[in-house]
């Protein structure tokens, strides 16, 4: 009697454990039936700094100030613009020989064969060759022919032509514009030929320069 049982209660305990089986088996197909395509991936925890972006700074203004005099003056159209913009006044008596040759030998030339002329006399007091002074250049015996003596003719420091010779002296004398010849030792009309053993450098309106 004991041994029946014993398999009843062993085929009762088989048939409730084949029965939970195909229950769990059921409810895994019908989660998935019933939304196709659905499936929703587990939700992932994922901790990051967060990081908060400080406001901008005010831009530091500079501690120096720049005064009007030290602010770089805009650079001459062109030359006629720069002789437009030169002082008359205040002529020293080196500017003023540089001026009187610019005057008696280019008068006549356009602004830039009165620059050549003028950047000559500049070259030749820098050269080591000729006197150390514009005056010295210029007086010097022989050198220019509009020099009588140790004298200039009279000047109409009144006229237009002046007023031109005095303001590219000062450029000349500043290398405040490039001038074609630069460089340049000598020069002559273009009406003579001297025969000089120099070389040409460039021929400006009505004068031929040489180094």
């Amino acid at each position: 009697m004991s041994r029946i049982l014993d398999k009843a209660s062993l085929v009762a305990v088989v048939a409730t454990l084949c029965a939970t089986l195909f229950s769990a088996d059921g409810s895994g197909a019908n989660a998935q039936g019933t939304a196709p395509g659905a499936q929703q991936e587990p939700i992932r925890m994922i901790s990051q700094p967060v990081v908060q972006p400080l406001p901008a700074r005010e831009p530091v203004e500079a501690a120096v100030e720049t005064t009007e005099s030290e602010a770089p003056s805009p650079a001459a159209a062109s030359l006629a613009a720069l002789v437009d913009g030169q002082p008359q006044d205040g002529l020293s008596s080196e500017l003023n020989c540089l001026a009187g040759a610019i005057y008696f030998e280019s008068k006549s030339e356009s602004l830039e064969g009165q620059l050549a002329v003028g950047r000559v006399i500049v070259a030749r007091s820098k050269s080591g060759r000729y006197p150390a002074s514009y005056c010295g250049v210029v007086y010097q015996p022989s050198q220019f022919s509009f020099i009588r003596g140790r004298s200039m003719p009279p000047i109409n420091k009144a006229s237009q032509d002046w007023r031109d010779a005095v303001a590219l002296a000062r450029i000349a004398d500043a290398g405040s514009w490039q001038s074609p010849v630069e460089g340049a030792l000598a020069f002559h009309a273009t009406s003579v030929s001297p025969g000089w053993r120099m070389k040409r450098v460039a021929r400006v309106g009505n004068h031929v320069f040489y180094r």
